[in-house]
């Protein structure tokens, strides 16, 4: 996803840095990874460094990209703990651009994915950051979201089928008839929808790429990131997309286990594994969830289709990926 700033429009930005004192002179700006979903922005401005997060140009999955609902989870989840960027400063639509907006505190370390840093050092590597991933979701799954903000808003109740039926209808746009394998996993997953476990603060999208790292040494975990898809809702959920994101040796392997490659060089534990050492840290009764993990992999599979077809990002084009989402979700579909 392309995009940049022209003239009237930088001069717009500096105008809202100044009223909220965040810069006197006009931000460097420079874009920060590869923007399929909300798009990241470095500002630099008198020694000091941001980050500006604003949807791309609209058509995007409904529900998605809702920048300042992730500027919200940040306010909330951050004084719990949880390591997150402090937000500086939001805006509506028309503010400046024709999106609203939010900025951020720019956060020192390094995101990974297909590739292990040569800075990193230490044995177990790969245990060690998924147990931190592990701890981490765990930290936030234990907020008491009833004495947040979010208090009277989240809907927990029968999240799990309410879940599934938006991503199903996502299915019937009118512009393409979905594989079949899109309506057999869907109706496995409709028949065996499970009441929520719980209630809790679930990132939604809580994988390698969406953390941040120290730069050097035994790697440690510094940031949690894109929280756009954040809600309350059943912690098992979360704790499949954290397994499933994960890369197994010798399997076939998912877009978004594809983006999680670094993990198989630094030793990977197996899904399996994590998915202990969370009921462990939790203290809670460990369960079958592949009710979870299919559900997942049904998720992403049918947002990776609507991407394509909106056409607005080279990196969904390919079928394919939707096709190695359904069969890993085909992998959990038995009873």
């Amino acid at each position: 996803m392309s995009w940049s700033f022209d003239a009237p429009t930088r001069e717009r930005l500096h105008a809202f840095l100044r009223e909220h004192d965040l810069a006197d002179e006009e931000p460097r700006i420079a874009p920060i990874g590869d923007g399929h979903s909300n798009l990241t922005f470095r500002l630099d401005t008198g020694g000091r460094r941001m980050v500006l997060r604003r949807p791309p140009p609209p058509p995007f999955p409904p529900g998605s990209n809702d920048v300042l609902r992730e500027a919200g989870f940040l306010r909330i989840v951050g004084p719990h703990g949880v390591p997150v960027p402090g937000v500086l400063a939001t805006a509506e639509a028309g503010a400046v651009f024709d999106v609203p907006f939010y900025i951020m505190d720019m956060v020192d370390g390094v995101v990974v994915t297909e590739t292990l840093p040569a800075a990193f050092t230490g044995e177990s590597v790969g245990e060690g950051m998924a147990g931190q991933l592990v701890s981490a979701m765990a930290q936030l799954h234990g907020i008491d979201w009833s004495a947040t903000p979010l208090a009277g808003k989240a809907r927990p109740e029968a999240f799990n089928a309410r879940h599934l039926r938006i991503f199903a209808r996502m299915l019937d746009d009118g512009r393409e008839e979905p594989a079949p394998a899109f309506r057999e996993v869907a109706a496995w997953l409709e028949g065996r929808a499970p009441e929520p476990s719980g209630a809790a603060i679930i990132h939604n999208d809580m994988r390698l790429g969406n953390v941040m790292w120290s730069g050097e040494g035994v790697p440690r975990l510094v940031a949690i990131l894109d929280w756009e898809l954040a809600t309350v809702g059943d912690p098992l959920l979360d704790l499949a997309y954290l397994a499933c994101s994960l890369p197994r040796e010798g399997a076939c392997h998912t877009p978004v286990q594809d983006l999680a490659a670094a993990l198989l060089e630094a030793g990977c534990p197996e899904p399996q594994t994590v998915i202990a050492r969370y009921f462990a840290q939790t203290g809670g009764e460990a369960t079958d969830i592949r009710w979870y993990q299919a559900m997942v992999n049904f998720k992403l599979a049918a947002l990776y289709r609507y991407s394509r077809l909106a056409g607005h990002d080279s990196y969904f084009a390919d079928p394919t990926h939707e096709a190695r989402f359904l069969a890993e979700a085909a992998h959990y579909c038995r009873d």
